[in-house]
């Protein structure tokens, strides 16, 4: 970076990409609830595996390029066209490899339309300029340009698959979705985002990026591949319905942990960046970014977990009612999120990408232990076994930052701890109020209310520095110029 970002300019960035993930997610949920009610679980399990193998590939098309574009102090206008072009060189090969092994991808898991929907769907794999605008808008810290565009790509999609859902299209829907949003947001970006890419190529530069980003590629080959491994396992174990409802309870707190969590991290990691020369305010960002993330993702996921039941059967009917014992587990394993990313940004914003790598290697010898045992004892104990693996995860991503901002894992645990236990409060209040035998949607209703007043009274009678935080932040978003 070549100016340090002001707390302004954090506090701004944070609000749009917010307001960025809270509408396209919270369209895109509405959106869901919709294709859940017009689609059966086995649409959705479909999906749920050939996305598996295109994100993977996707991952390999940016090839940590996207990360070393943003972390780096200096970047040049040449950089951006390289990156552009490799990308869509592996994009290439990646899809014709795709292509080919459709079919026995299909046949391993003896479900023949797999064939095409793989085909048509890695399509997504050439829209490659969508990274590259995205590390522009990141390192120029302009958010409001990626709210407009997302927000528009998801409307329009949204509309697009309920279209072809009540047009019986079933799977299609799904696909076509993701199709067109993809294509959306980076077509609204080519004209909000000043970058285009020209006709220069450097290899040298291309090599000086890749030295960094080849251990993000890594790390997030690994993440992936481990991210994805159970769904793979469901898939070929147990039928495509049952994929779904694991697939289905897992996506929603995903999807309301992403707004919250992702919108900081996505901010906080070029934030970062900007203060990699100076580690004592690098540890007040993180550690500030831990408190906040967790005094706001604690309470949603113990709230969402206490709920489950009359939520999954009011909102996406009775036939999903077997999800709920996965969207309650998933509610504990993404209330960890804010610990693992914040570490792993402030990691990589410090250049260790070679840290990041190893750590994620020792994660993932770690869950393969832990899979190996739990998957004998059925899906549930699969499930719960990433619940005992990412818990071990928040100690192992926090030791490295011992040493390099000296912030430990049990300073770490005692600066969330009280939003821990006043969500935990909160939520047995909550789940009491299923007993009282009301409809579920005055059910529901009653139990946000109560949840919402409980933790706002909680955190005001024992004085907590996050919720105050908060206030104090949006009061004075645009006027408080003062640098970290």
């Amino acid at each position: 970076m070549n100016s340090v970002i002001t707390k302004a300019e954090i506090i701004s960035s944070l609000i749009w990409k917010f307001l960025e993930r809270i509408g396209t997610q919270g369209i895109n949920f509405i959106v869901q609830i919709i294709l859940a009610r017009l689609l059966d679980p086995e649409d959705f399990g479909l999906v749920s595996v050939i996305t598996i193998f295109v994100s993977f590939a996707n991952i390999l098309v940016q090839s940590g390029f996207n990360t070393s574009l943003i972390q780096k102090s200096k970047i040049k206008e040449i950089d951006y066209s390289t990156v552009f072009y490799f990308s869509f060189f592996i994009a290439a090969i990646l899809y014709v490899l795709l292509f080919l092994l459709a079919p026995v991808i299909a046949m391993f898991y003896e479900q023949p339309q797999l064939t095409s929907i793989l085909r048509v769907l890695s399509v997504t794999l050439f829209i490659g300029a969508n990274s590259i605008q995205i590390a522009v808008i990141s390192r120029n810290m302009q958010f409001k340009k990626l709210f407009y565009s997302s927000f528009l790509a998801t409307l329009i999609s949204g509309f697009i698959a309920i279209l072809l859902a009540f047009s019986s299209l079933g799977v299609w829907a799904l696909v076509i979705q993701q199709i067109s949003y993809q294509f959306l947001v980076t077509f609204i970006m080519l004209f909000t985002v000043q970058w285009k890419p020209r006709i220069v190529f450097s290899y040298k530069r291309l090599k000086l990026l890749f030295n960094y980003g080849w251990k993000i590629l890594a790390t997030h080959l690994l993440s992936n591949i481990f991210l994805n491994i159970r769904s793979l396992i469901i898939g070929k174990l147990y039928s495509a319905e049952t994929l779904g409802f694991y697939n289905r309870g897992m996506i929603i707190p995903s999807v309301l942990v992403s707004n919250i969590d992702g919108s900081i991290q996505s901010v906080m990691l070029p934030s970062y960046s900007s203060q990699q020369e100076n580690k004592e305010i690098v540890k007040k960002m993180v550690r500030r970014s831990i408190m906040t993330s967790s005094f706001i993702v604690f309470p949603m996921m113990v709230g969402l977990a206490a709920v489950a039941e009359p939520f999954v059967s009011l909102i996406l009917t009775d036939k999903w009612l077997q999800a709920v014992p996965f969207l309650q587990i998933y509610c504990f394993i993404f209330a960890l999120m804010p610990i693992h990313t914040a570490n792993l940004q402030a990691i990589k914003a410090l250049g260790y990408s070679g840290t990041v790598l190893k750590l994620e290697i020792i994660k993932k010898a770690m869950d393969i232990l832990i899979l190996l045992i739990t998957i004998p004892e059925g899906i549930y104990a699969i499930a719960i076994g990433e619940l005992i693996s990412s818990l071990i995860s928040t100690l192992i991503n926090s030791y490295p930052n011992n040493k390099y901002l000296r912030y430990s894992f049990k300073e770490q645990w005692i600066d969330v701890l009280p939003s821990l236990l006043l969500s935990l409060v909160m939520g047995i209040i909550v789940y009491s109020i299923t007993f009282i035998g009301y409809n579920k949607l005055l059910t529901i209703i009653v139990q946000i209310l109560i949840g919402v007043i409980v933790y706002i009274t909680l955190a005001l009678v024992f004085k907590i520095e996050s919720f105050y935080f908060l206030l104090n932040s949006l009061r004075g978003t645009f006027k408080n110029k003062d640098r970290y």
